[in-house]
């Protein structure tokens, strides 16, 4: 598929999307340089868009044959509303997931951006963490 889905913190021994940010931007950085080196041999590259956000969700197993472990629930849907609305080779978060680490990363705010079967919502690019003093 075109689209892949991350749950992270559905215990409760990480409630914050500290880590997740991290991996989001661990995954571009790797991205980004496999693009350089594939693009100066003239091969094709992988580009992703990726938007998180953070919120109760119902989980279970579904399927009769073939059985699989999903999430639902409108945090999955923002979250996938975040990432349609990402340019490649970003991390885009809800205002929601900014505010709860807003001082741990830097941030280019977007503003209140329409999205699918939603209202209005407040994103914001992430631009990596905030560096030590």
């Amino acid at each position: 598929g075109d689209a892949y889905l991350c749950a992270s913190g559905l215990s409760d021994h990480n409630e914050r999307p500290t880590d997740m940010i991290r991996a989001a931007l661990q995954i571009q950085a790797f991205l980004q340089k496999l693009k350089t080196v594939r693009s100066a041999e003239g091969r094709p590259y992988f580009e992703a868009r990726i938007g998180i956000h953070f919120g109760p969700v119902v989980a279970g197993v579904v399927g009769t044959k073939k059985f699989a472990y999903d999430i639902w629930g409108d945090t999955v849907n923002t979250a996938a509303r975040t990432e349609e609305t990402c340019e490649a080779g970003r991390v885009n978060v809800t205002g929601a997931v900014h505010d709860m680490v807003a001082e741990e990363f830097q941030w280019e705010y977007r503003g209140k951006l329409a999205a699918k079967n939603k209202v209005e919502m407040e994103m914001w690019y992430c631009l990596g963490p905030k560096e030590a003093n």
